[in-house]
């Protein structure tokens, strides 16, 4: 087998462990935000970040749902700045998530401490989190969601490749659905 054979092979037996409930249910859960006049909030770091940013672009244009980033530069390096990059996540959902909106938060490993602290704040204002996590089953940042989709990889590039297929499959599907 070649290189690219096993590399697609392995990315598509990672993505093939979400199961269809799952993806339904955080689809189902999107909706509902929607309905409720919330929004969806996706934050994440590095390539989690730049899923994020992709992700949004396609539920706000594509699927009419709001839904909201703090990937670009000002808002992450204003937050970064005066809070901590520890913190600018956390912050940025402290000013900007309302009662009805529903946090996604993307992270490789589960344990960056902006995403954790993000979650706990998330957690806090009585708001549905959703994860997106790899490498160890049980990290942290899955403990902390009331759904989490986790890819079975040490890989940084397999890992954010499920989570990129998952999340836009779930897009997708709500379009699909109108």
């Amino acid at each position: 087998m070649s290189y690219f054979e096993k590399y697609f092979d392995d990315i598509r037996s990672i993505c093939s462990h979400a199961k269809d409930f799952d993806l339904i249910h955080i689809a189902e859960l999107i909706e509902k935000t929607n309905k409720n006049n919330g929004k969806v909030i996706i934050a994440g770091n590095g390539g989690s970040s730049a899923i994020s940013s992709h992700c949004v672009v396609d539920l706000t244009k594509a699927a009419g749902i709001r839904s909201v980033s703090f990937s670009d530069a000002a808002t992450l390096t204003c937050f970064a700045n005066d809070y901590g990059y520890s913190e600018c996540h956390s912050m940025a959902i402290e000013f900007y998530a309302d009662p009805m909106d529903l946090v996604i938060l993307i992270s490789s490993s589960g344990e960056s401490q902006n995403m954790l602290n993000a979650a706990q704040k998330a957690n806090s204002l009585g708001l549905t989190v959703i994860t997106l996590t790899g490498f160890n089953k049980n990290n942290s940042l899955s403990l902390m969601g009331d759904v989490n989709l986790w890819a079975n990889s040490m890989s940084y590039n397999h890992v954010e490749s499920a989570h990129q297929t998952w999340i836009l499959s779930i897009v997708d599907y709500i379009i699909s659905k109108k």
